[in-house]
């Protein structure tokens, strides 16, 4: 009996299963790649640098993956969308269903907040609007992860893009006044008595 079981071909780790090398991904297909993983939006520039393609391409590839998930491109219109805001460009969840992933989120299992987030948390409540490279010049440590978490969780919100930069601004939301108890942002107690150096507050970025 001939045994047609056969070990897999490892001569070709790209192959397509033909004895061909798989394609190319396209310039679409490494910017759905990066902008999948953005925390922010990322200039037309940037985007043409991190994918290895001409600013050109990049723009026309960009308006298609725009038509595509918006349903022109004769494909369904998908939940997320691609916007540019600020400048740079960065996938969101389209705006009707906002509510949706905020019930899921608020559905979820409640967890404690790591003292990170709490202190990255606290620079947000007394320093917003604030970003991102603001929080973490003032914890000394990056703070991309806890801000992903603390956005997730609904405490806080992006407020606007810096038109200069683009960097995004960030605020704290009514969800976390509820889980405070309090009314408004003034119930906060002064800051001066919690810092261990006695310093009148947070450096002033403005």
């Amino acid at each position: 009996m001939t045994d047609e079981t056969q070990a897999p071909d490892r001569s070709g780790a790209g192959s397509d299963g033909a004895g061909q090398a798989a394609p190319e991904p396209s310039v679409a297909q490494r910017l759905e790649a990066i902008l999948i993983v953005a925390d922010e939006p990322i200039g037309l520039v940037s985007l043409a640098t991190a994918v290895g393609a001409p600013v050109p391409a990049v723009r026309q590839a960009l308006s298609a993956l725009v038509e595509d998930y918006d349903g022109e491109a004769g494909g369904p219109r998908r939940g997320f969308e691609l916007r540019e805001v600020g400048g740079g460009w960065r996938i969101y969840v389209r705006g009707e269903l906002d509510g949706l992933v905020a019930d899921y989120v608020g559905a979820q299992a409640p967890a404690r907040l790591s003292k990170a987030a709490l202190e990255t948390l606290a620079v947000i409540a007394y320093k917003q609007p604030v970003s991102r490279s603001q929080v973490a010049a003032i914890r000394a440590v990056n703070v991309d992860g806890v801000v992903r978490t603390l956005l997730a969780r609904g405490l806080i919100t992006e407020q606007f893009a810096d038109p200069e930069t683009g960097a995004l601004n960030y605020g704290t939301t009514d969800l976390l006044l509820q889980q405070l108890g309090i009314n408004s942002l003034d119930e906060l107690p002064p800051i001066s008595p919690l810092l261990e150096d006695g310093a009148d507050g947070f450096p002033d970025f403005s």
